[in-house]
């Protein structure tokens, strides 16, 4: 990742004719928000003046305390290789963290959280938390309104190629556009379900490698419409096949190199490997409301589709909750597979680390791998080794939250307590609901 000084942000404002800034962050719930001004405003904007009424976004605060400020991170600059409609001039981007009005960082911000956790982590003895995302979506066409329909462009399956995987082209442009920016792409291929695809880049340190996935998501929604096309990060829009997730790819490093690796271990897997995966286990259940955030997340996590279902690891097996890929060394990681790309990303990955820490401060043990298909195994099984299911639901999920203090306490008392009240409110909304299968199944019958 690159930095910048003040002067050099001025310098490149300046060369690229930059006409307007966009300073982003994100609300409890993963949306993008931003305030856009004009480039005359640099100078405010690089003085931590920028102010904004936080009462406007969801979860934030109430009316009475809504003055909020924008601190950006001049790392995160970044020039958008668009011209404005085709006009002469561009925006530039920086991300921000939320201040509140006496200087101090604001609770109720997720990034500012993730980087809590992340000096918890510090005092583990822990130089940096990688995280390497791999985050799927899928690309259904616009109707002459420009609105998305449920029409795919394409009925490809994993590895195809065009003429059958006819988002090919949107998706190489996707990836010139990456890479403009800055991103490593590592690979980019047709996904198991038609319509569906995926790009992988490399891990970067937890706030960037968060700071990129929302940067990648804004980014395949905006070429994917230059192409005709919605993209969409929902985890289960279709029926009768695969849905969308996010594997995450974490390691932990000390001065001396990777923490997970250990030439002289089992599967040369170190102690804090084995620990951290403990610890993953034992909160899976709780973490999955903020790794799983929406109702419809549930429709992905069942069996038969290469989701995972059951907490269980394995050195090698891809059904159960978490594998350690086979690359060792500097290489060595743990693959947690339930989070989808819903999840708001900072919240998802300070959760993904309090977990892995209570399990090196306790020094859980693990269970035994699973190096079998799960799915093939039968609950009387599965009981006796010791598996246990992810919830299945979002209610039961909320429930699972409630009950961990761990998880909890990653989300911090301001962030746990808005995003809970919001999502019972979207399960409550939703069982409500009568749906068509509803209908289909029960009106004549009954």
């Amino acid at each position: 990742m690159a930095t910048y000084t003040r002067e050099q942000i001025s310098q490149a404002a300046k060369e690229e004719n930059v006409r307007f800034l966009r300073l982003m962050f994100t609300d409890i719930f993963g949306t993008i928000k931003n305030v856009e001004v004009p480039v005359s405003q640099l100078t405010k904007v690089l003085d931590n003046k920028m102010m904004f009424d936080g009462s406007s976004i969801e979860g934030f605060v109430r009316i009475e305390e809504s003055d909020m400020y924008l601190y950006p991170d001049l790392d995160s600059w970044l020039v958008f290789p668009w011209e404005i409609d085709n006009k002469d001039g561009k925006i530039a981007r920086l991300i921000c963290d939320v201040y509140r009005y006496d200087g101090t960082p604001f609770a109720g911000d997720p990034r500012s959280n993730l980087k809590r956790v992340l000096k918890e982590m510090e005092a583990f003895g822990f130089t940096s938390f990688n995280v390497g995302p791999e985050p799927e979506f899928f690309l259904f066409k616009l109707d002459e309104q420009g609105e998305p329909t449920m029409e795919l462009n394409d009925h490809g399956g994993y590895f195809d190629l065009a003429p059958t995987d006819l988002g090919e082209n949107c998706r190489r442009d996707i990836v010139l556009q990456l890479e403009e920016l800055g991103f490593e792409i590592e690979a980019s291929h047709h996904e198991a379900a038609p319509g569906q695809h995926e790009i992988d880049w490399k891990y970067a340190d937890a706030v960037a490698a968060c700071d990129n996935i929302q940067t990648f998501e804004l980014i395949v929604k905006t070429v994917a419409r230059k192409h005709g096309l919605h993209a969409t990060f929902m985890p289960k829009p279709l029926f009768g096949v695969a849905g969308s997730g996010m594997h995450c790819n974490l390691s932990l490093f000390t001065e001396k190199g990777n923490a997970f690796f250990d030439p002289e271990g089992e599967m040369e897997l170190s102690e804090t490997a084995k620990w951290f995966v403990a610890g993953i286990l034992e909160h899976a259940s709780a973490f999955t409301a903020i790794c799983n955030p929406t109702v419809n997340s549930y429709k992905r996590l069942v069996p038969g589709y290469e989701a995972p279902v059951y907490i269980a690891w394995s050195g090698c097996n891809r059904t159960p909750l978490v594998r350690i890929p086979e690359a060792r060394g500097m290489s060595t990681r743990i693959e947690v597979r339930s989070v989808d790309p819903t999840a708001n990303p900072y919240m998802a990955i300070a959760a993904l680390l309090r977990a892995g820490l209570d399990g090196i401060k306790r020094k859980l043990e693990p269970p035994k791998s699973i190096d079998q298909n799960i799915y093939v195994m039968g609950k009387k099984e599965r009981y006796q080794e010791g598996i246990r299911e992810l919830p299945s639901t979002l209610n039961e999920a909320l429930i699972s939250l409630s009950k961990d203090e761990v998880i909890i306490e990653s989300l911090g008392e301001h962030i746990y307590a808005n995003f809970v009240e919001a999502k019972k409110i979207e399960w409550d909304n939703f069982r409500q609901q009568v749906s068509q299968w509803e209908r289909d199944h029960y009106l004549k019958l009954y």
